[in-house]
């Protein structure tokens, strides 16, 4: 099976390149990796943790650990490797404790080799999801400890499949798995993984921390004024259109901010016109009069939800919901699509009533009255969701020596 993976390493490389042609986001890809791992400085002396994150949303959830492992070893050297370019692009704009992040190079047994005896992490965390064999194995045949950070599995997952053997022989390479549910710790067991504890999400911790910090941004405390703001936080087209036939009744009862995840001039030119006429962009605000903001930039959308008091979170039509915990902390309701079967924190917000699932527009307004009306209640049942689940990041370095 190792020879059909190293031949699979070799496909997935020669589509990524052929992509690159036309592609922005493989080129940066193939970019990314041409430099040599040796080229990168070794610390000397230094206790090595190697944190590898698939993009930026592992990193997020990676970043409590990171802290937590750095207040224990306050002289160690933090390693972050990136599968996606997402991550590599974007992980500066979060405050961190990062001394070096470079691509995971493609998951061949030499590449592993050389990564591993340049850098020889002493602790390895694998953030959520990605399992790549010959780093792991490297890792573990170097003698390092490896552990598997807010961890979570579906019986959909090709580990819990009859041909998924080989995959299994990676999870075997952990040394202890902190998972988010206990449906992912009884699945690891059905193959006979017991070292699980189920410690939940640190996106909790990461959440709280940035509600703490209480980030202030003038522009969104200009546009706001005293007025409700109803935010759609990562949207979609599909998410997008649900509000245009509503826009009349909608802005004049809050102020809306738009934060769509493509920020393409096209993109924003697209959504400009469709929200009518007191519309404003966030590079060139100069308007509180304005109804709408359009987000046309990276960075801000967590310290926007410090202004909002009802948040839509785009992803929910498409299975890719995005993140529902960064408006939850902030005390918000969150409405989202119907498809979060993949997304535990979701059914958690809905059972707990502090978030409803929508499958059309033809509810939109009455559920965001709906919700506007219980905010109080909402905002200290959410207080008691974290407080209930914070804590995953000191557990999972608490047994580390």
């Amino acid at each position: 099976m190792r020879f059909f993976y190293a031949i699979g390493m070799g496909v997935l490389y020669s589509m990524l390149w052929l992509a690159s042609l036309f592609n922005a986001k493989a080129k940066k890809w193939i970019s990314g990796r041409k430099k040599r791992i040796t080229d990168f400085p070794v610390p000397e002396g230094k206790q090595v943790a190697w944190f590898h994150c698939a993009s930026l949303g592992e990193f997020d959830q990676g970043l409590p650990v990171m802290n937590a492992y750095k207040e224990r070893f306050p002289d160690a050297f933090l390693l972050v490797t990136f599968f996606s370019p997402s991550g590599m692009e974007f992980y500066n704009k979060r405050k961190h404790q990062v001394d070096l992040a470079c691509y995971l190079p493609l998951d061949t047994r030499s590449n592993a080799r050389k990564f591993i005896r340049h850098f020889r992490p002493k602790h390895v965390f694998f953030v959520k999801y990605e399992f790549w064999y010959n780093h792991l194995l490297a890792a573990k045949q170097s003698g390092a400890s490896v552990y598997g950070v807010s961890s979570l599995f579906r019986p959909t997952h090709r580990f819990f499949k009859w041909y998924g053997g080989f995959f299994r022989s990676a999870l075997r390479l952990f040394d202890h798995f902190y998972v988010q549910d206990k449906r992912s710790a009884d699945l690891l067991a059905s193959i006979g993984i017991a070292s699980v504890t189920i410690s939940g999400d640190t996106r909790y911790d990461r959440m709280w921390a940035v509600r703490e910090s209480n980030p202030v941004n003038p522009v969104l405390e200009q546009f706001k004024g005293n007025e409700p703001v109803l935010i759609l936080g990562s949207s979609w087209p599909v998410d997008e259109a649900l509000f245009v036939p509503h826009l009349e009744r909608l802005t004049k009862e809050f102020k809306l901010i738009v934060a769509p995840h493509d920020i393409s001039e096209n993109h924003v030119t697209d959504i400009v016109g469709k929200f009518g006429s007191s519309v404003q962009r966030y590079t060139t605000f100069d308007d509180p009069v304005a109804r709408v903001l359009v987000m046309d930039t990276i960075g801000q959308l967590t310290a926007a939800y410090r202004y909002a008091d009802v948040a839509y979170i785009g992803g929910g039509f498409t299975g890719k919901l995005h993140n529902i915990l960064e408006p939850g902390a902030f005390g918000l309701p969150v409405i989202i699509g119907p498809h979060h079967e993949r997304f535990p924190e979701a059914q958690l917000f809905i059972d707990r009533g502090v978030a409803v699932s929508i499958t059309d527009d033809s509810s939109l307004v009455t559920v965001i009255q709906s919700l506007m009306s219980n905010k109080v209640t909402v905002a200290e049942e959410l207080e008691r969701i974290f407080s209930e689940n914070r804590g995953a990041a000191q557990l999972a370095i608490k047994d580390i020596r």
